[in-house]
């Protein structure tokens, strides 16, 4: 499990309808995939957008996709405590 503030860029497949990279579906961390089960939170900017994610292994994670660059990164595990 990655450390809890460790930004890095990760792969995320992601739901396209009427925009680019909606919302993430699933996400490959440190070579194991993670279901995306449910979104309790996003927020967007101009180039940006947040996703509060819980994942199938019941933690939750913050996910960040840069518009400009294309690219998503995990940004941090929240405890839901």
């Amino acid at each position: 499990m990655p450390k809890n503030s460790q930004i890095k860029r990760i792969e995320v497949n992601s739901y396209s309808g009427y925009k680019a990279n909606e919302r993430p579906l699933n996400f490959l961390l440190d070579k194991k995939r993670y279901e995306v089960k449910e979104i309790l939170d996003q927020w967007c900017g101009q180039d940006h957008a947040y996703f509060k994610v819980l994942a199938d292994d019941g933690l939750v994670y913050l996910l960040k996709w840069d518009r400009y660059l294309d690219n998503w990164f995990f940004v941090k595990i929240i405890d839901k405590g």
